[in-house]
């Protein structure tokens, strides 16, 4: 007798749920949904940024490669662009002196 005035009791003191507990079940049970849903959505751009520094790591060794290349013809043009002013600059210089020697 004890079982059935037990499942009796609980059948009477569990009351109907109000209609706010109703929706407040439902907005809770779409938010969990919801938030499973980010997470999965984050999860696959978490992998696609994961391959993408990847493929662009595999792209370090031509980058350098390139930098070392434009360094160096940026020398190359430097010392060639200086070789040409340095024998203008000469040129300009020395009338300037002669001049100044010839007047003084």
């Amino acid at each position: 007798m004890s079982k059935v005035s037990m499942n009796a009791s609980r059948e009477n003191t569990a009351p109907e749920k109000s209609f706010f507990e109703q929706q407040r079940g439902l907005l809770v049970r779409d938010i969990g949904v919801s938030l499973e849903n980010v997470l999965q959505n984050l999860n696959n751009l978490n992998r696609n940024l994961e391959g993408i520094i990847a493929v662009g790591n595999e792209f370090s060794s031509v980058e350098a490669l390139w930098s070392h290349f434009e360094n160096v013809m940026a020398k190359d043009s430097t010392s060639a662009e200086a070789e040409t002013n340095g024998g203008q600059d000469e040129e300009t210089h020395q009338p300037q002196s002669e001049s100044k020697s010839e007047g003084g």
